[in-house]
């Protein structure tokens, strides 16, 4: 009988997104509700591409068998956007954004965050060891993961971020849409064609599909400084390709599990009010992951 009240007294939450399969969000999510004592459940829930809104309604309102009431669910690839419109009230971030990796199911209306760029500034800084302050900063594609990320990254203050994206017009309206926070800052802003993108930067980070669709790296290598971090979003076998070439022009490369973790520690408070620890989970995930040879 506790067994089953302890079950019932779960919030229920989700990582939503297509696909979902194989995303590491629900280790995570256990893990910090072991480390926090929050009674949680966390699972997937894969999303059609043309029935996001529907899907993720009808998560919201559903009780799960045993457990708890649905509470909200993490966002990923491709709905970011349309999560944005799904939510009565926006934090700073998702509304700077206009994306969204983070919904919350309050009684009053929806409430929608972004915590990418959270969790991409922490891994850099904390994990990594790397400065940003003052830094020259590629930031590849325009896309959800990009929007969530330009503004976080703008406020530690580079020197200069370039936006390069296969459309210059998208990312030119991404930096029109940030154009205060970077003049507020100090940084200069700038949006370029993928084959405009200059050279020799200090941090470039791939933002891109192109590694979870095995394509080729979608920069040149002039891109890169020597001793460059170069960061890409994705992690796991997609991140291969884009650390190989990191390594053989002479930067140091790293996969996005780190993101992952942190940008799910922001998620959690926002969920629970408590940020979770995060690097035995990081270093738990990584073990784990190398454990099946990817």
């Amino acid at each position: 009988m506790k067994d089953r009240a302890d079950a019932a007294a779960r919030d229920r939450y989700a990582v939503a997104g297509h696909p979902v399969e194989h995303s590491r969000s629900p280790f995570i999510h256990a893990r910090f509700a072991a480390l926090t004592g929050e009674p949680i459940d966390y699972g997937r829930l894969p999303c059609p591409l043309d029935g996001f809104a529907t899907t993720v309604g009808a998560f919201a309102a559903s009780t799960g068998a045993g457990l708890g009431p649905a509470r909200g669910c993490n966002v990923t690839v491709p709905f970011k956007f349309e999560a944005v419109a799904l939510a009565a009230q926006l934090t700073p971030r998702a509304a700077l954004a206009q994306a969204a990796n983070t919904l919350r199911f309050d009684a009053g209306g929806w409430q929608a965050d972004n915590t990418d760029g959270a969790g991409l500034v922490r891994d850099i800084t904390v994990h990594a060891g790397v400065a940003l302050q003052s830094a020259t900063l590629l930031l590849v594609g325009a896309g959800g993961a990009a929007a969530g990320v330009l503004g976080p990254l703008l406020e530690t203050g580079p020197q200069r971020l370039v936006l390069a994206n296969r459309s210059p017009d998208r990312a030119r309206t991404l930096v029109e849409r940030h154009a205060a926070l970077a003049a507020l800052h100090g940084v200069t802003l700038e949006a370029v064609a993928l084959d405009d993108c200059g050279d020799s930067y200090d941090i470039v980070v791939n933002a891109t599909a192109a590694s979870l669709a095995g394509a080729t790296v979608p920069v040149a290598a002039r891109v890169l400084r020597p001793g460059a971090l170069a960061l890409d979003m994705m992690y796991g076998s997609a991140a291969q390709g884009f650390l190989r070439w990191a390594a053989e022009h002479g930067a140091h490369g790293r996969d996005g599990l780190g993101m992952l973790v942190e940008q799910a520690a922001e998620s959690f408070r926002f969920w629970r009010g408590v940020r979770p620890p995060t690097d035995a989970v990081l270093a738990e995930l990584r073990a784990a992951i190398a454990g099946e040879g990817t």
